[in-house]
């Protein structure tokens, strides 16, 4: 016997003339070129790249997978792994079907679930071609306040019907409608971006964080940390320095962001520019979800704007689009996804203020937060402090659904109690009485209409086992269950848990079956609840059990 044979041998027809695993295709390869580009090829633009492949051929194959891992020098199972964490992907292996060129995703949340999203979405199953249109139901696409809402390709189709949509697909309608908005020449002309102008050239940054201080501008896209307290933070950091805005607005029931950049862009543009000229950020990252097409098209021609202005340098400013992961909406996760990567929270410490994006310390404000750092800049600290009611000072946007007469985003007092944004909504619904209501997202949970005393604010709901989050306040009457309501917010969290954690992962999906029981195992429930709170790595595990403990709490008779 030869002990040289092995796998190895020579000779005509016995060496291996290929590596093992799947080969480059040539075609999919210039694909991917073409539409990638001839600049560098980044690691971090990971997640752009897909997007372009999967707005381009509807889905992502196998083939495009191996000729990207080839341009950016890293392993397909890496690709992969990203790519299928991302709702918005659609990864086909070899051999699997490709899905249908056209999609339809209709929104299952709390607002369009009380406005029949569940009889729409069925409709539409059983009344198109499988072969040629996909349906499948997507958590909150942000335009609560028009519900029930599908998206049709990129197209958001409000107080959507069958009819509405049947009319969309036969006008090949799948593309997103720009609303008019004010643009850098119209905002100029009304004074906007003269500040930034002025602290550019002799302004102090300690003064500015001073008077958000005295403005008293906390983050508002949930946690409510006091502003102008992070600007310390970064700077206290030598070297690079970055900044990222926060634009993942994925609470369900939350749409503030989006209405306030449909309408007025260059708010929030020019006070992202002044906190990063306060923290000397070498670059701004904007982290947009999906579902706000518009509003991506939005800043792509406005930054482009400030750039041939000359206000920024090209590239100073990189809008980055994210791919349908709610978890994102927590900053180290959001970070994780700018960097290309799986959208998992990071452990802290360390935190952001000192290590970022690609480990640089990382200024991360809201969309909401840095229009208000504008207005005070212009305004003065008056704007927001000079306002009070019972007692808090301040103003809030409440993004208001459910069963009001004028759902909508609503500015009012901080102090507002939820009597006051029922009624600045136009009061309930006629034949609807007032029931329940969800001060903040599903986070908070649900609260029962008596409770009408207490402003939503940060810090005034605590004792009551809940908090204000981003203001996405949720109406229910005495024609809906709060056991149901507590069931779809728990149904979201299980589907957007980034399962990196065990008592997330696994906590959300053992709640949704107890909780659908007719009758709760509330011992159970509480110990699970229990342990998702303490062992979970990020808000999202630590907040789930909210909805189940206040509903046990309040709505005892339904469970």
């Amino acid at each position: 016997m030869d002990n040289r044979a092995g796998v190895w041998k020579s000779g005509k027809g016995k060496g291996r003339h290929t590596p093992k695993g799947r080969q480059l295709d040539d075609q999919a390869h210039s694909e991917v070129l073409e539409l990638i580009g001839a600049a560098p090829h980044r690691r971090d633009l990971l997640i752009e790249y897909l997007h372009l492949i999967q707005d381009k051929f509807g889905h992502i194959s196998a083939a495009h997978i191996r000729a990207l891992a080839d341009e950016l020098r890293t392993g397909q199972a890496e690709i992969y792994e990203v790519a299928s964490f991302y709702a918005h992907f659609d990864v086909v292996r070899e051999g699997e079907a490709v899905p249908p060129a056209l999609t339809i995703r209709v929104c299952d949340s709390l607002s369009c679930e009380l406005a029949g999203s569940e009889a729409l979405q069925k409709t539409l199953e059983d009344g198109l071609d499988a072969s040629e249109i996909r349906v499948v139901r997507a958590p909150c696409m942000g335009r609560c306040d028009t519900a029930p809402v599908l998206e049709i390709g990129h197209n958001h189709i409000d107080h959507a019907t069958p009819e509405l949509v049947n009319k969309a697909i036969a006008a090949g309608d799948t593309h997103a409608h720009i609303p008019d908005y004010e643009t850098l020449s119209a905002y100029e002309a009304e004074g906007g971006y003269g500040e930034l102008k002025s602290l550019r050239a002799n302004g102090d940054w300690e003064a500015v964080q001073a008077n958000l201080k005295e403005a008293g501008l906390r983050g508002l896209g949930g946690a409510g940390f006091p502003s102008g307290m992070k600007w310390g933070f970064v700077r206290a950091n030598v070297g690079t320095r970055y900044l990222a805005v926060n634009g993942d607005e994925g609470e369900p029931g939350t749409f503030k962001d989006r209405y306030y950049l449909e309408r007025t862009p260059h708010l929030m543009l020019e006070g992202m520019l002044i906190a990063a000229w306060a923290v000397e950020a070498e670059r701004c990252f904007i982290y947009m979800r999906d579902e706000y097409p518009a509003v991506l098209e939005i800043l792509r021609r406005e930054i482009k704007a400030l750039e041939d202005a000359g206000m920024v340098e090209a590239g100073y400013i990189e809008l980055r689009r994210g791919a349908g992961a709610y978890i994102c909406g927590e900053e180290s996760a959001m970070i994780e996804s700018i960097e290309g990567k799986r959208g998992e929270p990071r452990h802290r410490p360390p935190f952001v203020a000192q290590v970022g994006i690609f480990n640089k310390p990382t200024l991360v404000h809201n969309v909401e937060t840095l229009l208000w750092v504008a207005r005070i800049c212009r305004e003065g600290a008056q704007v927001l402090n000079s306002v009070e009611k019972n007692g808090r000072k301040g103003l809030r946007s409440y993004s208001v659904s459910g069963r009001v007469k004028n759902p909508g985003v609503h500015l009012l007092p901080a102090g507002s109690t939820i009597t006051d944004i029922i009624e600045a909504c136009g009061g309930m619904l006629d034949g609807h009485a007032f029931k329940a209501y969800q001060p903040g997202g599903p986070s908070s949970g649900l609260l029962p209409a008596h409770i009408n005393d207490v402003p939503l604010d940060f810090d005034t709901l605590q004792p009551l086992g809940t908090f204000i989050g981003s203001a996405a306040v949720v109406v229910l009457s005495d024609k809906d269950s709060a056991k149901e309501a507590a069931l779809n917010m728990l149904r979201f969290f299980e589907d957007e848990s980034c399962g990196q954690c065990t008592p997330c992962r696994v906590g959300c999906e053992k709640a949704v079956k107890l909780m659908q029981a007719d009758k709760w195992d509330q011992g159970l429930l509480e110990e699970l609840a229990t342990a998702m709170g303490d062992a979970s790595i990020c808000g999202l595990g630590q907040a789930a059990p909210n909805p189940i403990r206040l509903t046990m709490k309040h709505f005892a008779d339904e469970i």
